[in-house]
């Protein structure tokens, strides 16, 4: 029985690169069809440009071609997850829409998953984008890989081959907010990498800001270590075993130099502002962990679906 590759792509106000993408995957596929069945399957975050149309208009002509449109738009981490769950591949690929992830990468990925591995990642050597934004993602990975508890694979972004074994592994996850780079450096299983130098964006603009990276990053973290809850603790102790010195310091100063020792208030402001800018940063990352557990403990559905198109009425 021929083997069933999915193509998944997550798309959101995508109009000038849907037709492209869509296209360049079709053209690998052309070599592989003799021997893999294909499908392109997008998955559409509520776009608010024609994004849907397009998809629309290219599922009519292809029946290759499946459509998922949300209700709403869920967001960078809900919505790419929905879709890898929803393909019914031999294997699956992730891909995004705005090309920074190459679709001639795919042939590769598939000999090595033809020769025994379960997941095949590219991992990025170099990139094309921002000089300085590929640094600070790099070391950002660094950290994250410092403090992870499983071994995160660095310069990752979750472009990549993931075999039926795999996919069934993460129907099977709960977590309705998750860290994929994260539960697949959880996983295990075989996992071969292809590196490979990131394009520049193309056409359009990344729906990426700061808000959207803050989240992924700090969701990386809570999602992976207890380390930022540790250093809270031996932080508070250490700042609390310098208080009582200074503090026990500045009482023996008084006692010897009674008259002439004056401690003045600056130092005291200066120590208040900074503890308390302690205490409330750790305060925050106090508070990422209890939102994280909150919405574990809600337990609400990645996405709604308002659409479906080119599924089997028993899908």
């Amino acid at each position: 029985m021929m083997k069933k590759i999915v193509v998944v792509t997550a798309c959101y106000n995508e109009e000038e690169n849907i037709q492209n993408v869509y296209e360049r995957v079709k053209t690998v596929f052309v070599s592989l069809l003799p021997h893999f069945a294909y499908e392109h399957l997008f998955i559409d975050n509520a776009s608010e440009d024609d994004t849907v149309m397009i998809l629309k208009r290219i599922a009519a002509l292809d029946s290759n071609v499946k459509v998922i449109v949300n209700s709403r738009n869920f967001g960078h981490i809900r919505s790419p997850y929905h879709g890898l769950i929803q393909a019914d591949g031999d294997a699956v690929i992730s891909i995004v829409a705005d090309l920074q992830d190459p679709p001639e990468m795919i042939p590769d990925m598939v000999r090595m998953w033809e020769n025994g591995a379960h997941i095949v990642v590219a991992v990025k050597q170099e990139s094309e984008e921002n000089p300085l934004m590929f640094r600070i993602r790099k070391l950002y990975y660094g950290l994250l890989k410092q403090l992870s508890d499983a071994a995160i694979i660095q310069n990752y972004t979750g472009f990549g081959l993931y075999d039926r074994k795999i996919i069934e592994i993460l129907k099977n996850i709960s977590d309705p907010y998750p860290f994929f780079r994260g539960i697949i450096a959880e996983i295990g299983f075989r996992v071969e990498r292809i590196p490979y130098t990131q394009p520049r964006r193309e056409r359009g603009i990344t729906k990426n800001n700061f808000f959207t990276l803050y989240d992924m990053g700090i969701l990386g973290i809570i999602s992976n270590s207890k380390v930022p809850l540790r250093i809270a603790t031996f932080f508070g102790f250490i700042l609390s075993l310098i208080s009582l010195m200074v503090g026990v310091g500045f009482l023996v100063g008084k006692i010897i130099f009674w008259d002439t020792f004056q401690a003045g208030i600056a130092p005291m402001l200066i120590g208040n502002f900074f503890l308390f800018g302690v205490l409330l940063f750790f305060i925050g990352i106090l508070g990422e962990y209890v939102g994280a557990i909150y919405t574990q403990v809600l337990a609400r559905p990645r996405v709604y679906e308002a659409d479906r198109i080119n599924f089997d009425e028993k899908e």
